[in-house]
């Protein structure tokens, strides 16, 4: 680890002009790439995908892999909740038809009330870092947050030499009069820090629960997409926690049951490997499997379903190529020891948030999947049967907008955060 940083000490610093930035619309683009998502195919039968794939070899490894039919089950009307957010990131839905919402930047936690009134953003997060120097992702209630108050976030900050933290985890109570948060303890932090230019890149942070009421955080490789990186290359090493799941319990300890606690030089906390840059994580409340949604290069948005110590494969195997147009590495889908995602997109619909829904306001939506898509401009219906996706259906796509996360509330109606500032609520039509 030693080594690791002091390489990363030898990367030249941005300056903070140029890391902030990056928070609007990139431009230009990596080689190849285009902003445009033409309309999509929406034909009973026929997958909605019109372009061409990025990867002109790729062949799935089984048949529902990729572009799966186009199937749509239910009329529904859209309602703005409100347009005034910030740079928006994450939900999590509160007693009394109120929502907790988080600000990537300028790192804000607000509230928005039924009546679509947005609040001022809370006190007490200066605790994690100054205000100017704090970004927040995820936020998750915890299991008992009717007792407790409990609160999780994930966040990122600025720290001496020109590095950025890695992405880390942390708890507060929130208060009852819903102005502020106290009692902000840091339960982890992701090591290495990462250089300062890549301060904005594959951060992960989504938080789920297990059954037992410990914490699962993704993480992603924060490479800088050129190439090579060797960013990428410590997804598959054990001694960091980038490209990873990390597995904690409520007070920051490593879980008892993490799959490398015996491994000699690895981490504790990590419970799978091999992620590029995951932007999506969500149990099955059926099943409580773990799924997960990542970003590819060129081509190659996977979903996965996340198992106890099983390697992802990246950077050794992947459904895309790399912004030049040239392969990956080797070249290769597949390889003896590394998970097949469950479905992969190729061209990129750039997978954010996503959320299954078993709510009862859409009885023909039960049991699907959603996913929030920044280069898909919307969301997408996923359809699973025995662990495979069987139809698909984009929504939202005449709204244009990148959408950063989606949530299914306890109404049962669906909502989702769009990067411009604005909530939407999907109800029946």
């Amino acid at each position: 680890m030693k080594k690791l940083l002091l390489g990363l000490a030898c990367l030249a610093p941005m300056t903070l002009t140029a890391v902030l930035a990056q928070d609007a619309p990139p431009a230009p683009l990596p080689p190849g790439e285009s902003r445009a998502f033409p309309p999509p195919r929406t034909v009973e039968g026929q997958s909605f995908e019109v372009r061409e794939p990025e990867r002109k070899i790729s062949k799935p490894a089984f048949k529902e892999q990729t572009r799966a039919p186009y199937h749509k089950r239910a009329a529904f009307q859209v309602t703005t909740l409100t347009d005034k957010l910030g740079s928006p990131w994450a939900l999590a839905f509160l007693p009394g038809d109120k929502l907790l919402i988080t600000e990537r930047r300028p790192g804000a936690l607000r509230v928005l009330d039924a009546s679509g009134k947005l609040s001022d953003p809370l006190a007490g997060l200066e605790a994690l870092a100054p205000l100017k120097k704090l970004g927040v992702l995820d936020v998750a209630l915890a299991p008992d947050f009717a007792v407790t108050r409990r609160i999780y976030l994930s966040f990122f900050e600025s720290v001496e030499g020109g590095f950025y933290s890695n992405t880390n985890l942390a708890t507060a109570i929130l208060s009852d009069d819903l102005a502020g948060v106290r009692d902000v303890k840091v339960l982890f932090r992701g090591v290495p820090a990462v250089p300062l230019k890549n301060f904005s890149a594959k951060q992960g942070g989504r938080i789920v629960f297990g059954k037992d009421g410990s914490l699962f955080m993704i993480m992603g490789d924060r490479d800088a997409n050129r190439k090579w990186d060797y960013l990428a290359e410590l997804a598959q090493k054990l001694d960091n926690h980038l490209g990873k799941v990390i597995h904690i319990m409520p007070d920051g300890k490593p879980a008892p049951g993490n799959p490398f606690l015996k491994t000699k030089g690895a981490l504790p906390e990590i419970w799978a490997t091999g992620l590029r840059s995951p932007q999506g994580f969500a149990a099955d409340p059926k099943t409580g499997q773990f799924w997960e949604v990542e970003h590819g290069p060129q081509g190659g948005d996977e979903l996965n379903l996340i198992r106890k110590g099983r390697n992802y494969g990246w950077p050794v195997i992947s459904y895309g190529i790399n912004y030049t147009g040239e392969p990956i590495r080797d070249g290769i889908a597949a390889k003896k020891g590394m998970e097949q995602p469950v479905y992969y997109w190729d061209p990129v619909i750039a997978p954010s948030g996503m959320a299954f829904y078993q709510g009862d306001l859409f009885p023909a939506w039960k049991g699907s999947l959603f996913v929030s898509g920044l280069r898909g401009i919307g969301l997408f219906r996923l359809e699973l049967k025995n662990g495979r996706v069987v139809a698909e259906e984009p929504l939202l796509q005449d709204l244009k907008l990148r959408m950063r996360d989606v949530r299914v509330g306890p109404d049962g109606a669906v909502y989702a955060l769009a990067e411009r500032g604005k909530l939407f609520k999907l109800t029946p039509q």
